[in-house]
């Protein structure tokens, strides 16, 4: 049985994802708050910290700026406590306590955490059941990738896992059918995507790994228009959206 990861803290920032961490019963120790911040927008933070159980500090705009690195923080942040990672069993148990059939999405290799956490976003919104990580070999949930995410990472359970063809190999087991999006596939509307499913994305510059490839059962692809524009594929996190939105649809049976 895999053992879950440890507890790990994140600096999370800006407003939209920081209610949402607030909301989720996620731990979040502390809300930092700017100088700057209008009265009533502090004091619904406020209000929201003290129900979390969180401390509430306020701190100087160029302080936070520091501390997020970026200046689209919004005056504000949180340090939250309990992100943690939970296992492939776990996925695939919150789809049995729902009555459906698995839906999962697994990342081999995505570096840039704006394209996790947008994969993420769709991922919640399309039904997925949980996403899949490597431990080595693409981003981790980074406070980065929550904001990306628009909160969805403190919504939608995360596998951390030392291996994705390993991954893959015990979702066969488990009789769900592994897609990877690919050019060489077949064309994504002529797929039956109904059913015990998980779908791989590769990585931004090479795409899904040919060994994680070769242990996927259906490759899947992304018709466009552009031919010989010199632009010849979607943007990762792009096409993961394109594509979860499809797989919804059919499990949907609309």
């Amino acid at each position: 049985m895999e053992q879950k990861a440890p507890q790990t803290e994140h600096l999370i920032y800006g407003k939209n994802p920081v209610t949402e961490l607030l909301k989720s019963g996620a731990g979040v120790d502390t809300v930092l708050l700017s100088d700057g911040l209008a009265p009533q927008v502090a004091a619904y933070y406020t209000a929201m910290a003290k129900e979390a159980g969180a401390v509430v500090k306020r701190v100087k705009p160029a302080k936070l700026k520091a501390m997020c690195e970026t200046d689209s923080h919004q005056g504000v942040a949180a340090w939250a406590s309990q992100i943690e990672y939970a296992t492939l069993e776990q996925l695939l148990d919150s789809a049995t306590q729902k009555g459906e059939p698995p839906f999962l999405v697994l990342a081999d290799g995505v570096e840039d955490p704006h394209n996790l956490g947008a994969i993420l976003r769709s991922a919640l919104l399309c039904g997925a059941h949980g996403v899949v990580i490597p431990k080595r070999g693409g981003v981790g949930i980074t406070g980065t990738v929550l904001k990306a995410s628009a909160g969805a990472a403190t919504r939608l359970p995360v596998a951390r896992v030392a291996n994705i063809g390993e991954a893959i190999r015990r979702l066969k087991e488990q009789n769900v059918f592994v897609y990877c999006a690919d050019m060489d596939g077949v064309s994504l509307h002529k797929n039956n995507l109904t059913g015990p499913i998980a779908l791989v994305m590769g990585s931004e510059g090479k795409g899904v790994s040919p060994l994680v490839k070769r242990l996927c059962d259906g490759v899947v692809r992304l018709d466009m228009a552009a031919q010989g524009t010199g632009v010849d594929s979607f943007n990762v996190s792009v096409a993961a959206g394109i594509i979860l939105y499809e797989i919804s649809r059919q499990r949907s049976g609309q």
